[in-house]
């Protein structure tokens, strides 16, 4: 991925997160736009580094469904994700505990994907 792709994703990402802040059912809570970057970010580095690691955990189980719930198993490792970094920003919680990263990490591939299919990208 060269620099200018990752710049996009992270604006993009920024964004998403801004834009499912200001949704008070969902109950995940950015308080800046300028947190939004940082947990962007984060998330970023979050995904780099723990899905593989996750990915080789859930591989097994992968294998013994014979595939039919990997859709499920990367869902999984999205919400464990999303709520890592979470945790580890001040400024970016989840009100409501896992719910909250589950329904977070569901509007954050729903509004990203969207505006990437508007952007053209």
């Amino acid at each position: 991925m060269n620099i200018g792709a990752l710049l996009i994703a992270w604006v993009i990402t920024a964004a998403s997160l801004y834009i499912i802040s200001k949704l008070p059912p969902l109950g995940v809570e950015v308080d800046s736009p300028g947190k939004a970057f940082i947990s962007a970010a984060v998330l970023g580095i979050v995904n780099a580094f723990v899905r593989p690691a996750l990915r080789l955990f859930f591989a097994i189980p992968n294998l013994v469904t014979f595939d039919l719930l990997s859709s499920l198993f990367t869902f999984i490792i999205t919400v464990v994700c999303f709520g890592l970094a979470a945790w580890l920003v001040q400024g970016f919680r989840l009100r409501f505990g896992i719910w909250s990263a589950i329904m977070g990490a569901f509007a954050l591939s729903l509004i990203s994907g969207l505006i990437y299919k508007l952007l053209g990208v």
